[in-house]
Protein backbone atom coordinates (compact mmCIF):
# COMPACT_ATOMS: atom_id res chain seq x y z
CA UNK A 1 0.00 0.00 0.00
CA UNK A 2 3.01 2.48 0.71
CA UNK A 3 4.39 1.32 -2.45
CA UNK A 4 0.86 2.55 -4.06
CA UNK A 5 0.96 5.89 -2.21
CA UNK A 6 4.70 6.61 -3.13
CA UNK A 7 4.00 6.31 -6.66
CA UNK A 8 0.86 8.05 -6.89
CA UNK A 9 2.65 11.42 -5.01
CA UNK A 10 5.49 10.86 -7.50
CA UNK A 11 3.58 10.94 -10.59
CA UNK A 12 1.74 13.94 -9.45
CA UNK A 13 5.09 15.09 -8.55
CA UNK A 14 6.38 14.51 -12.31
CA UNK A 15 2.87 16.27 -13.82
CA UNK A 16 3.78 19.54 -11.58
CA UNK A 17 7.35 19.33 -12.82
CA UNK A 18 5.86 19.24 -16.43
CA UNK A 19 3.48 22.31 -15.71
CA UNK A 20 6.73 24.26 -14.56
CA UNK A 21 8.80 23.09 -17.78
CA UNK A 22 6.26 23.40 -20.35
CA UNK A 23 4.16 26.72 -18.90
CA UNK A 24 6.49 27.68 -16.28
CA UNK A 25 3.39 27.15 -14.22
CA UNK A 26 3.24 25.75 -10.81
CA UNK A 27 0.17 24.26 -10.23
CA UNK A 28 1.12 23.14 -6.08
CA UNK A 29 1.80 27.00 -5.35
CA UNK A 30 -0.89 28.36 -7.44
CA UNK A 31 -3.45 26.19 -5.55
CA UNK A 32 -2.11 26.40 -2.23
CA UNK A 33 -1.40 30.05 -2.19
CA UNK A 34 2.27 30.20 -3.50
CA UNK A 35 5.56 28.13 -3.23
CA UNK A 36 6.72 29.74 0.40
CA UNK A 37 2.88 28.59 1.73
CA UNK A 38 3.09 25.64 4.60
CA UNK A 39 1.04 23.27 2.78
CA UNK A 40 3.05 23.76 -0.29
CA UNK A 41 5.88 23.37 1.51
CA UNK A 42 4.32 19.89 2.99
CA UNK A 43 3.70 18.58 -0.21
CA UNK A 44 6.69 19.17 -1.72
CA UNK A 45 8.23 17.72 1.15
CA UNK A 46 6.07 14.88 0.79
CA UNK A 47 6.98 14.40 -2.93
CA UNK A 48 10.51 14.34 -2.30
CA UNK A 49 10.22 11.12 0.49
CA UNK A 50 7.87 9.68 -1.83
CA UNK A 51 10.61 9.42 -4.33
CA UNK A 52 13.28 8.46 -2.38
CA UNK A 53 10.83 5.82 -1.31
CA UNK A 54 10.27 4.98 -5.34
CA UNK A 55 14.34 4.48 -5.45
CA UNK A 56 14.20 0.91 -3.10
CA UNK A 57 11.71 -0.21 -6.05
CA UNK A 58 14.73 -0.33 -8.45
CA UNK A 59 16.63 -2.49 -5.90
CA UNK A 60 13.94 -4.78 -4.85
CA UNK A 61 13.96 -8.36 -6.20
CA UNK A 62 11.38 -8.72 -9.27
CA UNK A 63 10.24 -12.30 -7.35
CA UNK A 64 8.95 -10.31 -4.25
CA UNK A 65 7.37 -7.65 -6.27
CA UNK A 66 5.15 -9.55 -8.45
CA UNK A 67 4.22 -11.91 -5.59
CA UNK A 68 2.75 -8.52 -3.66
CA UNK A 69 0.38 -7.88 -6.63
CA UNK A 70 -1.49 -11.14 -6.26
CA UNK A 71 -2.52 -10.43 -3.08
Amino acid sequence: MLDRIALVLVVLGALNWGSIGLFQFDIVAWIFGGQGAIVSRILYTLVALAGIWCVSLLFRERSLLEGQDET
